[in-house]
């Protein structure tokens, strides 16, 4: 719906103000780098089975006290023609939190009761490696088509009087989807894209997945070379490998900027 609401724009954008391609700042470059700042709002649910005990679901917020940081986001555009963009993106993720227990589960084989005092470190390393194609290009935007690979990398340890335990879970992922841009002015740029993947359930026994990430901003361009930026980004994942499986939601605000050459 956000691309197809785009492109409309895209098309009363061009009728109202027709513009040369060559005037709109920000699409001629052959490298795009670009770093940000996001602070989503997590949630994050995890299970971890070991030595044959099945691991009940903790609330990575709720149980064991992490809150929402300030990340950072790094993503990189190679451009080698007008329509052909290969991207890659790093998002790591780290979260430290320290609270004493309210309820009872098992972790990773371990009872932990109430009142104890545990100690939480999760990581979360999120890579994107991807191809777009924008298959309709015009003078005040484009739609195209993305195929990526999510390659995200889970890591929980818990450290209590009863001892020190992790788990870890890495979740490579094909995804497709599509992205979108339309220039509302010669130097504002506002897009949209999401990607989305679902594990078929006649694939694997033990392996099941799903990851929808989806991505709107808007970047200002006072020079063709640099730009700032601000949009909002949301990434749901849900992982079940073995006995262990996860679900995790990331969602906010980002701002940052970005540099072409």
């Amino acid at each position: 719906a956000a691309l197809a609401l785009v492109a409309a724009t895209a098309t009363s954008a061009r009728a109202q103000f027709p513009m040369r391609g060559s005037d709109v700042i920000g699409e001629d470059y052959n490298v795009e780098v670009s770093f940000n700042f996001w602070s989503p709002t997590p949630t994050a649910i995890i299970s971890s089975e070991a030595l044959g005990i099945l691991g009940t679901n903790v609330d990575l917020v709720g149980d064991l006290g992490i809150e929402k940081q300030l990340l950072k986001d790094v993503r990189v555009v190679l451009r080698p023609a007008k329509k052909h963009r290969f991207r890659i993106n790093y998002l790591p993720m780290t979260y430290d939190a320290q609270n004493t227990l309210t309820r009872e589960f098992i972790f990773n084989g371990l009872r932990y009761r109430p009142g104890l005092p545990v100690a939480t470190t999760a990581q979360f390393k999120a890579w994107r490696f991807g191809y777009e194609y924008d298959f309709l290009y015009r003078e005040r935007g484009f739609l195209g088509v993305l195929f990526d690979v999510k390659y995200t990398d889970v890591n929980v340890g818990l450290n209590s009087p009863i001892g020190d335990e992790f788990t870890k879970a890495v979740a490579p992922l094909p995804t497709i989807g599509g992205v979108a841009r339309v220039y509302a002015a010669r130097n504002l740029a506002l897009n949209a894209e999401m990607s989305y993947v679902k594990v078929p359930e006649n694939l694997s026994d033990t392996v099941d997945g799903r990851y929808v990430d989806f991505d709107i901003n808007a970047t200002f361009n006072p020079h063709k070379n640099f730009g700032v930026q601000a949009g909002y980004r949301s990434i749901d994942l849900t992982y079940a490998v073995d006995l262990d499986s996860g679900s995790l939601t990331f969602k906010g605000l980002y701002f940052g900027g970005t540099v072409r050459f």
